[in-house]
């Protein structure tokens, strides 16, 4: 079980550290929309996108990333003070309860949506825009997809907690 959960963990450190490059591209970008509007007053619809687009990726897809790091936002005043079997058991719970059912819900839920924009091959609304709407939808299965892998790595991770006699 062990290897199972590190190789979750794997996946989700790897494609997270990976995701994170788009921050940098996200920066440059920007920059160079700033100064092609201020110091050479143009500018191109596609490029101003291409920044929403970014920034869409890297919180979709960072989402399991950030939960293997345990750098989300979650309210621990009582988890803080619990003994590590309890927490195992709200780690455990919570991940079966919670948060895997709701990867599912969001994946089932948007399937259609994707496979909707996929079949049209969705572009901006805008002229001169990215035509690449239906990649950036795509973007919620994986964020799904990713954040369920997680989860059940963490979950896991939890039962094996528990299995280890603790103080």
């Amino acid at each position: 079980m062990n290897n199972l959960i590190d190789a979750l963990e794997n996946f989700s450190e790897k494609t997270g550290r990976a995701i994170a490059w788009l921050t940098l591209l996200m920066v440059v970008i920007t920059f160079l929309v700033v100064v092609l509007r201020y110091v050479f007053d143009t500018g191109w619809i596609a490029l101003q996108e291409s920044v929403t687009y970014l920034h869409a990726m890297v919180f979709l897809l960072g989402a399991a990333y950030t939960m293997k790091q345990e750098a989300h936002v979650r309210v621990d005043i009582f988890y803080r003070k619990m003994n590590p079997t309890r927490q195992a058991w709200v780690d455990l719970l919570g991940g079966l309860l919670l948060l895997l059912p709701v990867c599912l819900f969001i994946f089932i839920a948007s399937w259609e949506y994707v496979v909707s924009s996929w079949s049209l091959l969705e572009g901006s609304p805008e002229a001169g825009g990215l035509p690449l709407v239906f990649l950036l939808k795509s973007c919620i299965l994986l964020m799904s997809g990713l954040v369920l892998l997680q989860g059940l790595a963490h979950s896991l991770r939890a039962f094996a907690r528990l299995k280890v006699p603790h103080d």
